[in-house]
């Protein structure tokens, strides 16, 4: 009987430590660079010393936008921000990162650009002051990364209006109102707001507007460096009906 026991316990053991592992089981990234032989940081922390490297990230990690880094001697650091749904993770995506060799007479000055910056460790100094420029599309981390808009109401079909408030002027202006269309919204967009920087980005908000004929008007706000962590910029609009005064 107590030979039964034991084996049942030990079964037992065995099976929860197996559903334990399942269940903390993450997905695997692969990181790619040419050259090869560069050590890989996830969010400012080393998990690779050389690639190609295959690293293996935890749900919550993943869920979110993620900024893998390639440094290698002699060579800029380069930065790539990766969103990715739960399909994409299953299917073991790569990033691929390319590095631009540094002119000699730069190296000391490259280098001391590529350490962490000061303010977020997560980001090089360099790359902490790169900014969104229409003449130079595209070539900035948070211009490649892609957040999920949504907004609805009740009642649905009111006008959405957005518009960019800033803290810092003098880098990311002040727009005015812009229409975007009416509820629900439900898209995928990058932001690109001329000037913004992930430095400040922390010191910029996006306001949503919505607006409907028999209601009145609501406004929410939203900082854009929390936005672009989480992937996502939404809210929900409860209307209340404008209150009709008595006729004297």
């Amino acid at each position: 009987m107590l030979k039964v026991f034991v084996r049942c316990l030990t079964a037992l053991i065995l099976f929860a430590s197996g559903t334990s592992a399942v269940m903390a089981k993450g997905y695997d990234i692969a990181v790619q660079s040419d050259p090869e032989d560069a050590e890989v940081y996830l969010n400012g922390n080393l998990v690779s010393p050389t690639t190609p490297a295959i690293i293996q990230i935890d749900k919550k990690t993943a869920s979110k936008t993620m900024i893998f880094q390639c440094r290698k001697d002699g060579y800029e650091t380069k930065s790539v921000m990766v969103a990715y749904n739960k399909k994409q993770l299953k299917a073991n995506p790569t990033v691929y990162v390319k590095l631009k060799k540094a002119a000699s007479e730069d190296l000391t000055q490259t280098q001391a650009q590529n350490r962490p910056s000061a303010t977020d460790p997560t980001v090089t100094i360099a790359e902490a002051s790169q900014r969104v420029d229409r003449h130079n599309a595209g070539t900035t981390a948070m211009e490649q990364a892609i957040i999920r808009w949504y907004f609805d109401s009740d009642p649905r079909g009111a006008r959405i209006y957005w518009r960019i408030i800033s803290s810092v002027p003098a880098e990311v202006k002040n727009t005015n109102e812009t229409y975007l269309t009416t509820t629900p919204l439900e898209e995928t967009r990058s932001f690109n707001i001329h000037g913004l920087t992930y430095d400040n980005s922390r010191d910029v908000t996006v306001e949503i507007k919505v607006s409907k004929r028999g209601y009145e008007d609501q406004v929410k706000r939203f900082n854009v460096r929390q936005a672009l962590d989480q992937q996502e910029i939404s809210g929900f609009f409860e209307l209340v009906e404008k209150e009709v005064l008595p006729e004297e």
